[in-house]
């Protein structure tokens, strides 16, 4: 053992790293970014070659970028990144590997200057020498959606068309593409992404359109897209009239007033997660109505964080749609609302096991009147849960709430859905989670700023008074009640 300004070293390590195999190795490696995996190679000659053995490699321009990093990011500092990047892409890929095919590449790029012109060409031939299977393509900007101009949008659409016509080959083997403030009024999208793109699985749009509040319909019935996630895209509506083999819809902020979504021939679509704080002009919709032609959904996640809920009443028309749902999730629910309306959707859903609900609370949003301005006021649902009950037995057997205190609404619920759910069998009951921007402004925690009743009961003397409150007068009752975090 030798000892060095503190520093132990037992020559046994090397030893001890000599006897793994490539393979645990490597799935060590896999386990750094990028730069970090270029670095070992320079430990010993062991380890020289391992970095270009990887079978899956991610290439992140983020990762390059100096630290800290500024915000916004300065074009200056992107260029320097993709500098970087292009050295690694240049160092991994150039050379033809024999030895290791990746089987997927991971690849964040900003599309800046020329660097697009270096790296298409090595990407594209790694893809037809088959040194690469799948590609994984962000291509990222970093305006937020408020700072971008429909000129900016429509520069960045070209651009983005620019390299995919340069390099087709990219298109054919991509699996995944992010695409961020893209507006494609003089494109023709859905060729780029479903014609064009034919091992297409799963696709992200980060403040995308298809120009001045157009619709998007989506007829692919060859696509083999499962996952489409929409954040900020400013579409009129969204049609997806046929995709045979899409499993899962997310759709982050719309702004379209009225039904902002309509599916046709969706068979494999088992979770849909909307989430959207409503504006004064959102109009609200039937869910019945966007649900109508699917037939297997079995997740469900509402978020209306914290403002209006945006689906109108209904209960026996939610049946059908209903009839596989395994998991119904109720995020962005307003502290003050109350919450008995949701058993009519837990009586339209009678299969349901896993029943989930997000309680909102933040200081960091101030109730000015400029937010009422844009939001409105947030009025109470105005459900008539006596109006619908089902006569079928409910599959319930786990209810779990983040945000809980033993407020009138909360405990009023829990009771409620003891009472109905024979089946149940546990009440998980959470605090809030952390909330940075309230982190930021300094907000006083909950137990110094609200009154008991509106805090999560830390001590095991108000957990159990908790307990009493929920059961009381139901002596049969065997439900576990857990708090969490």
């Amino acid at each position: 053992m030798e000892q060095n300004k503190g520093y132990v070293h037992n020559s046994d390590d090397e030893d001890r790293f000599s006897m793994l195999t490539d393979d645990i190795l490597l799935s060590i490696l896999g386990r750094l970014d990028i730069t970090m995996a270029a670095r070992t190679s320079v430990l010993s000659t062991r380890w020289k070659h391992l970095p270009w053995l990887l079978r899956e490699l991610t290439i992140d321009v983020k990762r390059f970028l100096s630290v800290p990093s500024s915000n916004p990011i300065e074009l200056e500092h992107m260029d320097e990144a993709m500098a970087s990047l292009t050295k690694a892409i240049t160092s991994f890929l150039a050379t033809p590997r024999s030895e290791a095919t990746i089987k997927r590449l991971q690849l964040k790029l900003y599309l800046v200057n020329s660097y697009s012109d270096v790296i298409g060409p090595i990407v594209s031939q790694a893809i037809d020498t088959g040194s690469v299977e799948d590609l994984d393509l962000a291509i990222v900007d970093e305006k937020e959606p408020d700072d971008c101009s429909d000129e900016d949008m429509i520069q960045q659409a070209r651009t983005v068309d620019s390299f995919f016509s340069a390099y087709p080959s990219v298109l054919h083997c991509l699996t995944k593409l992010s695409l961020y403030n893209v507006c494609f009024a003089k494109w023709d999208l859905h060729h780029i992404l479903f014609d064009c793109c034919k091992q297409l699985q799963h696709l992200c749009l980060f403040n995308c359109d298809a120009g001045g509040l157009s619709a998007w319909e989506i007829q692919a019935p060859d696509s083999k897209l499962r996952v489409l996630e929409l954040n900020f895209c400013c579409l009129g509506k969204l049609g997806v009239l046929c995709l045979p083999k899409l499993e899962r819809l997310c759709w982050d902020t719309w702004i379209t007033p009225k039904r902002p979504l309509s599916f046709d021939v969706v068979p494999s679509l088992k979770e849909l997660n909307l989430v959207c704080g409503a504006t004064i002009d959102h109009q609200g919709f039937m869910l019945s109505e966007i649900l109508r032609d699917t037939t297997a959904i079995h997740s469900l996640i509402l978020n209306f964080q914290g403002e209006r809920i945006w689906i109108k009443p209904e209960g026996e028309q939610l049946c059908t749609a209903f009839n596989k749902l395994r998991k119904l999730s109720l995020h962005g629910i307003f502290v003050e609302f109350d919450l008995l309306w949701m058993m009519v959707l837990l009586e339209a859903a009678p299969s349901v096991e896993i029943f989930d609900i997000e309680i909102w609370e933040h200081p960091c949003i101030v109730d000015t009147e400029g937010r009422r301005q844009t939001f409105g006021e947030r009025t109470n649902p105005s459900w008539k849960v006596a109006e619908f009950k089902s006569c079928k037995e409910w599959l319930l057997k786990e209810f779990q709430i983040t945000g809980f205190s033993p407020m009138e609404q909360q405990m009023t619920l829990i009771r409620a859905v003891m009472q109905r759910a024979s089946n149940l069998r546990t009440i998980v009951l959470n605090d809030y989670q952390p909330c940075d921007y309230c982190e930021e402004i300094g907000a006083l925690p909950r137990c110094e700023r609200l009154p008991p009743e509106r805090v999560f009961p830390k001590g095991k003397g108000e957990q159990e008074t908790t307990v009493e409150q929920l059961v009381r007068d139901m002596p049969d009752c065997n439900v576990q009640i857990i708090f969490g975090n």
